[in-house]
């Protein structure tokens, strides 16, 4: 069963363990229930929220974590769990001892993946991709020609037109990107500390203060999947974050996409994922576990209601 994105946005909430469940109460009285089993993640999207520390503690033995969101639905923390795998002291360890090469070589990796699903995006919304899809054969390992940042330059005007600029304190179809990516990396820190590794220990990413650099590295691939629901949220005359658009937008990870093992949502993609690379780190194999195709299958659920419209 694929898990749930939980978001407590009501002004007032209180957020308690019981038997089992995580509990969701207002000032009125209770609200509702969720199966802690059932949780992908928790979101905390209301500054006036309280929480009691042994649901806390619950949702970490189960490997959910806790975005707490600032302004513009950007996270301002996040809480993960200390254990996350039978093997992950030794998984680290090789996490810390990664070689140069190895990380510049599984970087470039990613960096190919997430062009070519920006490419597949633009040519899928009736676009032309290829000048996008031609960077794919111009990254090398560590990606020194920055393939990455020419690509997004390109991608984005071609995605949402030429005045659209990307801006993770902005509003409209930027805020809606902000939760969709928030999403997105909340489970994708999942998958690493289930993995066994460390959100930290990154492959590229450096920003400085960022807990889940990680986390930013293994997501990019995936972020044109974020990107083709606000897409389609747009022509839908959608402009704000409401939360019929943050359902749409959580919705990415139970998307299908193809790959070397068969039909598998983008949950359970990113778990394999996490494994593929902490088995890369230990020498068990050579290459991380990614889709043989960029996008999720077409005429997915969310796509299907929009071109029915």
């Amino acid at each position: 069963m694929l898990g749930q994105i939980i978001e407590i946005e009501g002004i007032g909430r209180r957020i308690t363990l019981e038997r089992g469940f995580l509990a969701v109460s207002g000032p009125d009285g209770p609200i509702g229930k969720a199966p802690l089993d059932d949780i992908e993640a928790l979101i905390l999207s209301n500054p006036a929220v309280s929480m009691t520390s042994q649901a806390l503690a619950a949702l970490a033995a189960r490997g959910a974590p806790v975005v707490v969101c600032g302004p513009d639905f950007r996270p301002a923390a996040y809480l993960l769990p200390v254990d996350g795998h039978h093997a992950q002291g030794d998984r680290v360890e090789a996490q810390a001892e990664a070689t140069l090469p190895l990380r510049k070589r599984l970087w470039a990796d990613i960096v190919r993946a997430k062009i070519a699903a920006q490419a597949a995006a633009v040519a899928r919304d009736g676009g032309n991709g290829a000048p996008i899809g031609v960077l794919v054969g111009q990254v090398r390992a560590g990606d020194p020609g920055n393939a990455e940042a020419l690509a997004a330059q390109r991608y984005f005007p071609l995605m949402f037109g030429t005045g659209f600029h990307r801006a993770r304190d902005g509003g409209g179809a930027n805020a809606m990107l902000n939760y969709g990516y928030t999403v997105l990396r909340a489970a994708t820190a999942r998958a690493i500390v289930a993995a066994g590794l460390h959100p930290s220990l990154s492959l590229m990413h450096r920003s400085r203060g960022d807990a889940l650099r990680l986390a930013d590295d293994l997501m990019e691939p995936f972020r044109p999947a974020v990107d083709i629901i606000v897409k389609a949220l747009l022509s839908e005359g959608v402009t704000e974050v409401s939360t019929e658009t943050k359902r749409r937008l959580a919705h990415v990870l139970h998307h299908d996409f193809e790959t070397p093992e068969g039909v598998t949502p983008l949950s359970n993609l990113l778990g394999r994922l996490a494994v593929s690379l902490a088995q890369v780190f230990t020498g068990e194999r050579k290459k991380l576990f990614l889709p043989m195709d960029p996008l999720p299958l077409a005429k997915t659920e969310m796509e299907a209601e929009t071109s029915e419209d």
